[in-house]
């Protein structure tokens, strides 16, 4: 006992040392692990394994020696036209929002195209019937990437498509997430490959079925078919994302249908997390870039994860959220800011501008859960209004700025988003879209209660003490 105890407090040392000073976390995110390896000792240290470990810088920023197939030269063009007040808008109102513009295509390489057509889709069926029209019409390629793909009725259907597609000769690749489709039956993956399609797993396990890199996960949900449309939201494929789950009941999410230029911006991503994933590179070829022009819509491709340099759709978020004038609507299924997006949040309510935060009425994480209803509190003290959604389980990562600008993604507000998964998002600057957008807001109000500060100031003492560890742990949730 005395050996083990011993064995205990040196290796809690060694991995102490090791988070303090080799792998440089941020401040809050090392006290957090610190706290769990002092508490407990033996499972912390397994814990840390699981969630803690950073993969290598050099295994992520090989994805920087990528191809960044022809965007530098147009992003440098973009740049120089901004700065020399030489880019046109086509919608003149929104050049105030220049700015926002410059820091994505900066930091982000996320060119700006303004000649896009969206569909809004908030209903999983609506969704699935539209991308499943446009699949079957697919001549040349059908790129999907999903964090969770499900072999039940929804799958089978987005299977047998696929199928008969690769059949006829259309090049088919889907990429998946192993950690989120760790139940992915291999029938799926077999017949897309007995017809002639590709499919792959991101960060896969050395041994199969025992996957322990629960972080830097691939979040994003985006479908390209024939470089001509492009699907991206939070929607995942399965049936608990048509409303067929008991636990969750109706699924509220958001997704778009983009027609126009930022469908190669997309492909650029996909093409990139590809080519990370398979041995079977995908080369550059122009009729993956076979856009066509169909609108007015001003949209910015940004994406971000653990092999960035900046947290870029943070950076957004934040960005939107100290550029608002009226009113800032969030929808989001996990509220855990760090301090730099509170305080953003918190200077909006205290400046008088109408902020509102919509979040589910029940967990599918219940420590995420917790956390949130902790940060929902230092909201509620500042003048924000929140609003818990009770006609199923809210997923929907959606935020409105002033009725002019929109994002739209995978993207959650908390540290998992923000810093350890891969994450895309479509930021859009349109006033009909950002309409549209309210207008689905306000109608989730409707199947909302109001969480007021008397309300939330009867909480019972467990649900306090729930919040209090929940929030303590949320830098590494």
């Amino acid at each position: 006992m005395p050996l083990l105890l011993g064995f205990v407090i040196i290796s809690n040392i060694v991995l102490a040392t090791t988070i303090i000073f080799l792998e440089r976390k941020d401040a809050t995110s090392t006290w957090a692990w610190l706290m769990v390896l002092l508490f407990i000792p033996i499972a912390g240290f397994f814990l840390y394994l699981v969630f803690g470990k950073k993969i290598s810088n050099k295994r992520i920023f090989t994805w920087e020696t990528k191809s960044k197939l022809g965007v530098k030269r147009s992003v440098q063009s973009q740049l120089r036209a901004i700065e020399e007040d030489t880019f046109t808008f086509k919608h003149e109102e929104l050049s105030e929002y220049k700015d926002l513009y410059y820091m994505h295509l900066r930091n982000n390489d996320a060119i700006f195209t303004q000649d896009n057509k969206v569909d809004i889709y908030t209903d999983g069926e609506d969704k699935f019937k539209a991308l499943i029209q446009d699949l079957e019409r697919a001549t040349d390629h059908i790129h999907m990437l999903y964090y969770i793909i499900r072999y039940d009725g929804l799958g089978k259907r987005i299977a047998d498509v696929l199928v008969k597609k690769a059949n006829e000769g259309v090049e088919v690749r889907v990429l998946y997430d192993d950690m989120g489709s760790r139940t992915l039956s291999r029938k799926f993956i077999k017949r897309i490959r007995h017809a002639g399609g590709q499919v792959e797993a991101f960060f896969p396990p050395k041994i199969p079925k025992i996957n322990m890199k629960i972080n830097y996960r691939n979040h994003r949900k985006i479908t390209i078919i024939d470089g001509k449309i492009g699907y991206i939201g939070g929607f995942n494929i399965g049936d608990e994302y048509l409303g067929k789950d008991a636990k969750f009941g109706y699924w509220r999410d958001t997704h778009l249908r983009v027609v126009g230029d930022a469908v190669n911006h997309m492909q650029t991503r996909f093409i990139l997390d590809w080519n990370q994933a398979s041995r079977n590179d995908i080369l550059y070829n122009d009729r993956f870039y076979d856009s066509v022009p169909s609108g007015d819509v001003g949209i910015q491709i940004v994406t971000s994860g653990p092999d960035s340099e900046w947290e870029q759709i943070k950076n957004g978020y934040i960005k939107m959220i100290l550029s608002a004038k009226k009113y800032i609507y969030i929808q989001t299924p996990y509220f855990i800011p760090d301090e730099s997006l509170a305080d953003a949040l918190r200077i909006a309510c205290l400046s008088g501008v109408d902020v509102k935060i919509m979040i589910p009425n029940k967990p599918d994480h219940p420590f995420v859960y917790w956390a949130t209803l902790s940060y929902i509190g230092d909201l509620l003290k500042a003048g924000a209004d929140v609003y818990i959604y009770q006609n199923g389980f809210l997923h929907a990562k959606t935020i409105v700025v002033d009725g002019k600008i929109a994002s739209v993604g995978t993207a959650n507000i908390d540290v998992r988003s923000f810093r350890l998964n891969f994450e895309g998002n479509a930021f859009l600057y349109d006033k009909t879209v950002a309409q549209k957008l309210l207008a689905s807001y306000m109608e989730d109000i409707s199947h909302s209660t109001q969480m007021t500060r008397k309300l939330y100031e009867k909480r019972s003492i467990g649900i306090r003490f729930k919040e209090s560890i929940s929030r303590l742990l949320s830098p590494i949730l």
